[in-house]
């Protein structure tokens, strides 16, 4: 799943999941939907952005990790808060990893394939 509010990045992104061998790649513009969206289809990774109007990433991923049947979705964060605090925030909350935009397709291609290991 691929949640993030502006559209180049969800089609960014959607693109290099296909490479890696992603077939039904599910995209939502905020937090509050892709929760919803969790609750119907069987999700093996949450690529999610942290600024988000209508749910952040930091909500999602909150919750997520709060859920029983979700909790141990990997969940890789995209974000421009590259601020120390942020990252502490997240890997409180238990993020499987981030990545600061912008960033690029290697860089995505090598999180996401640590944290699928």
């Amino acid at each position: 799943m691929v949640v993030d509010d502006h559209g180049m990045t969800r089609d960014l992104v959607r693109t290099i999941l296909r490479g890696l061998g992603f077939i039904n790649i599910l995209t939502v513009e905020n937090g509050r939907a892709a929760y919803k969206m969790l609750e119907t289809n069987n999700v093996k990774l949450i690529v999610c952005d942290w600024n988000m109007p209508g749910g952040s990433g930091i909500e999602l991923l909150r919750a997520v990790r709060e859920h029983p049947q979700f909790k141990d979705v990997p969940f890789l964060m995209l974000t421009a808060e590259a601020y120390k605090e942020s990252v502490e925030e997240a890997m409180k909350q238990g993020v499987s990893d981030y990545v600061a935009k912008p960033f690029t397709a290697d860089v995505l291609v090598a999180k996401i394939t640590g944290i699928l290991k």
